[in-house]
């Protein structure tokens, strides 16, 4: 009997002495609860606790990475999208983490889903599109200052994908093909411009010397022959046959 006493006296002194010693990790704090008051946030390393009278809350303070599902979205100018997003974000009050709020994680998620509708339905497609580093600062500066009072710090916002409706990406399609041939056009006729330009610039030298005009000449039909061509068309300047027509008017 007296060892059947003893054997029970041992197994709840080791219940008693589990739920008295806690031993926390370097990123983990406890915050304690004292007959329901907040005592403080204590660790990293051995933490003891009165049985029964104390209760530790535990809280990590790496950071948290965050999944924002699919939302559904409509734009500034009337487009409708989805538009996921993901946040980092991390515990620096573990007190507050746990007082000021119920579930942190929870709230700072539909805190994140509702701050994104409302930030990206303010926004044209066009922004959204090309400034997105823009908008996500604006996510970042928003979210963390709703839950800087649950002692939580949130360091990044990144949108992560924009699905556009079909018929939307085939207009955007057609857009930049459009703009591309805009581009070509404008590049072509550049072109054009800069060789009239080069052109009116070498008559003007051919016509101060007469010479130039047949050295061109001659380097053309040099041209022409390193081509190994069977049959060579050349012009002939009209100066050397302008006297036998003469010769023929007089004539008649």
């Amino acid at each position: 009997m007296t060892i059947s006493l003893l054997t029970v006296l041992v197994v709840f002194l080791i219940i008693i002495l589990s739920s008295a010693i806690r031993v926390l990790r370097e990123y983990e704090r406890g915050v304690i609860f004292r007959l329901g008051r907040l005592i403080g946030a204590k660790g990293p390393g051995l933490v003891l606790l009165i049985p029964i009278i104390d209760k530790m809350v535990k809280v990590s303070l790496r950071t948290i990475v965050l999944d924002v599902p699919p939302q559904d979205v409509i734009t500034k100018d009337n487009v409708s999208i989805k538009v996921n997003a993901v946040i980092y974000f991390r515990v620096v009050d573990p007190e507050r983490a746990i007082v000021e709020v119920e579930d942190y994680l929870y709230a700072t998620s539909q805190l994140s889903q509702t701050t994104l509708r409302s930030v990206l339905g303010q926004s044209e497609l066009d922004e959204i599109l090309a400034e997105r580093e823009k908008i996500n600062q604006n996510l970042q500066r928003i979210i963390d200052s709703h839950t800087d009072p649950w002692g939580i710090k949130v360091s990044m916002v990144e949108i992560k994908h924009v699905d556009l409706p079909v018929e939307m990406q085939r207009a955007m399609a057609r857009q930049a093909e459009a703009e591309r041939d805009r581009r070509a056009k404008i590049i072509n006729a550049e072109g054009e411009y800069q060789a009239a330009q080069r052109l009116a610039e070498a008559a003007q030298i051919i016509g101060q010397y007469p010479t130039a005009i047949q050295l061109r000449f001659l380097q053309t039909l040099s041209e022409v022959a390193s081509e190994k061509n069977s049959t060579t068309i050349f012009p002939i300047p009209i100066e050397l046959i302008r006297p036998f027509i003469e010769v023929g008017d007089k004539k008649k």
